[in-house]
């Protein structure tokens, strides 16, 4: 077959992917993208989308819970987890649908199969149909990442559950371990949780959801312990032993290994990048720790060769993605384009109560020399939260002492992860402490809360 030629080929058609190819074609490129699996990639299929889908059903189930509280009356509760599964799946294939859609309208050639780089400027395609020779003068990266499978800890799809397994459970677990409380383990943990599972949560660093500034993880942490979850925090999940029915973990916590029964685990214990099988060695690309290394224009250093989303590494999140294969799409086509900022990217946890964040910790603003000033206001004390059943969260934004800057701000409690674009906002058009005491906030809304964060940073807060 002779080979076809493009300006820009995009590998993998995840958050990332798709959204290059999209921003290629607009600005007049010839474009193809070459997918293995599912449009959309993980996060549209197996992330994002059907974890929100179905903690959205966790969330309604709760309050059904708390119909009494608001004056109502709802008898016999209870779920269907098929039919939780089935709603949760339905969503992304709505998604996986549109973006085949969205591909289409932007006249980009979609190819599935699984493509290699036997050379500079070329790429493989091999699929059911045979394969085929592609030529472009760009290519991206955009491969994405898969589970960390730590040995002894490996996921069987039985009793011991990557992500995925999770999404679409073999059977409802009674008691339940989850290895790893990042985001991706805490909103696993939070959703079986709330459906009734006995649920421990394992964490090796000194607190759960280590990302987040410590005030946050502590706060956080307390919920989860209200709502029945045990936390063993700078401990380690050291072997599994299996049976047809249960998983006897060896866990070592305070200097002893204690051994636990559990009928399921979900191993959440980080990513690797999908850079195997591709022909990079043979290129050249530098890749560490399963990452390929990148400038700030996430430009690999071999001529035309680009890797962006999670196979470029941290942060770990679609919406880097999708600003990276913006970014590269303009660059490739020759125009002005702007480095992704990690610091300014935002972090969303969708687990019992919601975490965002954007920016520094109190904790690494301090490291890096900063003298800051620090506001901190209570759920309890905004009227919409309290209408709301939701007084339980706290707002808190870190600011330079010197220049008013935002360096960073954090939040934990019901809805936070809408409210948190506004200081992403505020940090992209650097705002200061001024500007953010002159916006008039409306009322009554959760974000008020974040107007008084503000103020208590420089000893003006009105509510508190």
């Amino acid at each position: 077959m002779a080979a076809k030629n493009f300006d820009m080929i995009v590998i993998g058609a995840g958050p990332g992917g798709y959204v290059a190819a999209i921003r290629g074609a607009q600005l007049g490129l010839n474009v193809a993208v070459i997918e293995r699996e599912n449009l959309g990639g993980i996060c549209l299929n197996w992330g994002c989308i059907p974890t929100k889908a179905l903690l959205r059903s966790s969330e309604v189930f709760h309050l059904m819970h708390r119909a009494k509280e608001f004056g109502l009356s709802a008898d016999g509760i209870g779920y269907d987890l098929d039919a939780v599964v089935k709603r949760s799946r339905g969503v992304a294939k709505q998604m996986e649908g549109g973006v085949k859609h969205l591909l289409k309208k932007n006249k980009v050639t979609v190819i599935m199969g699984e493509a290699t780089i036997p050379a500079k400027g070329k790429v493989s395609v091999k699929s059911d149909a045979g394969t085929e020779e592609l030529t472009a003068k760009n290519i991206v990266l955009a491969t994405g990442a898969r589970a960390r499978n730590l040995p002894g800890l490996e996921a069987d799809g039985e009793r011991v559950w990557s992500y995925r397994h999770a999404l679409v459970p073999p059977h409802q677990p009674k008691k339940l371990l989850v290895i790893g409380s990042g985001a991706i383990g805490i909103e696993f943990a939070s959703f079986y949780n709330t459906l009734g599972a006995d649920t421990t949560v394992v964490e090796v660093m000194d607190r759960v959801l280590p990302v987040e500034d410590a005030e946050i993880s502590a706060f956080a942490k307390k919920q989860f312990e209200k709502q029945g979850m045990k936390i063993m925090e700078k401990s380690v999940v050291k072997q599994l032993d299996r049976t047809k029915t249960k998983v006897t973990a060896h866990i070592e916590t305070g200097g002893k290994v204690i051994k636990e029964e559990f009928d399921t685990v979900i191993s959440a214990v980080g990513i690797v990048g999908n850079v195997e099988g591709l022909g990079l060695e043979g290129l050249g690309v530098k890749i560490d720790r399963t990452h390929v290394v990148t400038d700030e224009f996430c430009r690999t250093g071999v001529d035309g060769l680009y890797a962006i989303g999670d196979i470029a590494g941290a942060p770990w999140l679609a919406h880097k993605a999708s600003h990276e294969g913006v970014m590269v799409a303009e660059v490739i086509a020759g125009k002005h384009a702007h480095p992704v900022k990690p610091e300014s990217i935002a972090g969303c946890t969708y687990c019992h109560p919601q975490v965002a964040s954007v920016g520094y910790t109190e904790a690494k603003a301090k490291e890096l020399g900063y003298d800051v000033k620090v506001g901190k206001f209570p759920f309890i004390g905004n009227g919409k939260a309290v209408a709301l059943g939701e007084p339980e969260g706290m707002v808190k934004t870190v600011f330079d002492a010197k220049t008013g800057e935002l360096l960073g701000a954090h939040m934990v409690g019901a809805e936070v992860t809408e409210l948190i674009q506004g200081y992403v906002v505020g940090r992209q058009l650097e705002t200061t402490e001024e500007d953010l005491m002159n916006t008039v906030f409306p009322h009554p809304t959760l974000s008020e809360m974040m107007h008084e964060s503000v103020l208590a940073a420089y000893g003006k807060a009105i509510h508190i």
